[in-house]
């Protein structure tokens, strides 16, 4: 699937922070949606590398900047990667979380 624009980087621009692309794809993986949590953790490892010319990451926190999480999948990957590369902590801002349980205290419910 193709969205023809790249959501967290735009959501990451709005934050007036400074925005590096430490990470690169380096191998084209199936979609994620409708996968199993294990299927997607398998489906992204070894998909992403440190993008070349990134500065030293050593001892860094690092701020990951999602659209959206369903698993974790992609973040704990991304996340590897960036620990590995020296980040001494790597942190994740999302626009939105999918909850996989069903919400009890639902408003509609109590109506």
């Amino acid at each position: 699937r193709t969205r023809g624009f790249n959501q967290a980087l735009d959501l990451a621009r709005h934050l007036g922070r400074p925005v590096r692309k430490a990470l690169r794809r380096v191998r084209a993986t199936p979609t994620q949606t409708g996968l199993p949590a294990a299927q997607r953790h398998r489906n992204v490892r070894g998909a992403f590398a440190l993008a070349p010319r990134t500065p030293s990451l050593s001892g860094a926190t690092v701020v990951l900047v999602d659209d959206v999480s369903t698993t974790g999948a992609t973040l704990e990957e991304c996340a590897r990667v960036l620990k590995a590369a020296g980040a001494s902590e790597v942190r994740a801002l999302l626009a939105a979380r999918v909850v996989a349980r069903q919400l009890t205290n639902s408003p509609q419910r109590e109506a």
